[in-house]
């Protein structure tokens, strides 16, 4: 996976898939610093994930100097990000593309459950065998 620099950050294309659809996010930003991954609302309503306000709880999402703002965190029973699949993993939803400009933020969840490894000097995602 190719990493494009975006005004000093980080940013891939991702492809995210629940059953049959699918959708491609293409500004996520790759973000070391954060500790959970987070999707906009607006995005993932084209592949039928809403917040599922039952099964889900609003959670406070904090960013440096601590600023912070609510978002939704809900387990998702299978989706795939690029080829893996993750079976409950919670995901963090909110609006993220409105105040931040984002499609989604892959945080260290993400990054350390596929092993991912980041190589600032070719500017990609090596593929790590499952």
């Amino acid at each position: 996976m190719n990493i494009l620099i975006k005004n000093g950050l980080p940013i891939v294309s991702l492809k995210l898939q629940i059953g049959n659809k699918s959708t491609i996010l293409s500004n996520v930003l790759l973000d070391t610093g954060c500790a959970v991954s987070v999707f906009d609302t607006d995005k993932l309503k084209e592949i039928d994930l809403f917040i599922n306000y039952t099964e889900g709880k609003a959670v406070r999402m904090y960013g440096i100097g601590g600023m912070s703002e609510w978002c939704y965190e809900q387990a998702i029973p299978s989706i795939f990000i690029n080829m893996h699949e993750f079976k409950g993993l919670k995901l963090q939803l909110g609006s993220i593309n409105n105040t931040h400009g984002f499609d989604g933020i892959i945080g260290n969840d993400i990054m350390m459950k596929i092993g991912m490894v980041i190589d600032f000097r070719q500017l990609k995602i090596l593929e790590v065998p499952s």
